[in-house]
């Protein structure tokens, strides 16, 4: 019987989360930390995609997964959406590396770069798709989450607070990528949401100008 990559993906995660649980000598060697990259220690780019804090850590970010990655797979098949996946997961820690290259302690563990590249792909294929957000009770369309997301991950990461431990780098690094390989790969449904899509995506070109272009000045 063939496996799902969606299935293998959710169960191979939970399995090592689980394991990071009860090992915190595993959880610390595999975990992202900017000191340790920029040391040559390179797997902790992939592998604390597989590690997450606490049971609802994981639980939301696999549930996140198990609703939007049918739309990826569907539509490119199980070898791009892996790549996606995987792909994200790499660009929301190469992110976080270049955002906080100077805080060599800065750690970071889950799969939400690679989650929100699922999620952002399917919007990018589907800018429509409803989505229910936490106390509005009906669905939002995607591109309008999609704005609101990349708005508060783009603040709460140019403004943190002591109190968040939310790594939002490696959210909008994700979600760009998601974004970024669905539109190349399927450019006939991007140019016909094109105006979503360039609305949706306004807070990353504001990002992009204060890392690249203003902390240069």
């Amino acid at each position: 019987m063939e496996i799902s990559p969606i299935t293998a993906v959710i169960a191979v995660t939970a399995i090592i989360s689980f394991i990071g649980f009860q090992n915190r000598a595993l959880f610390e060697r595999y975990m992202f930390n900017v000191g340790a990259v920029k040391r040559g220690d390179f797997i902790r780019l992939i592998s604390s995609g597989f590690l997450h804090a606490d049971w609802m850590h994981l639980i939301f970010n696999m549930l996140t997964l198990y609703f939007f990655a049918p739309i990826v797979l569907e539509v490119f098949g199980s070898i791009t959406f892996l790549l996606i996946y995987f792909g994200s997961v790499l660009a929301g820690n190469l992110f976080s590396l270049l955002v906080y290259k100077d805080q060599g302690h800065y750690s970071a563990i889950g799969a939400s770069g690679g989650v929100s590249g699922i999620l952002f792909a399917s919007i990018a294929l589907y800018p429509h798709i409803g989505i229910y957000i936490m106390f509005i009770p009906i669905p939002v369309p995607g591109y309008i989450f999609g704005l609101l997301y990349f708005a508060y991950s783009a603040y709460m990461m140019l403004n943190p607070r002591q109190y968040d431990n939310i790594g939002h780098s490696a959210h909008l690094g994700g979600a760009a990528v998601g974004l970024l390989c669905a539109i190349i790969l399927a450019p006939q449904l991007a140019m016909q949401n094109i105006l979503q899509l360039l609305v949706m995506a306004l807070p990353l070109f504001y990002i992009a100008y204060m890392i690249f272009v203003k902390r240069r000045k």
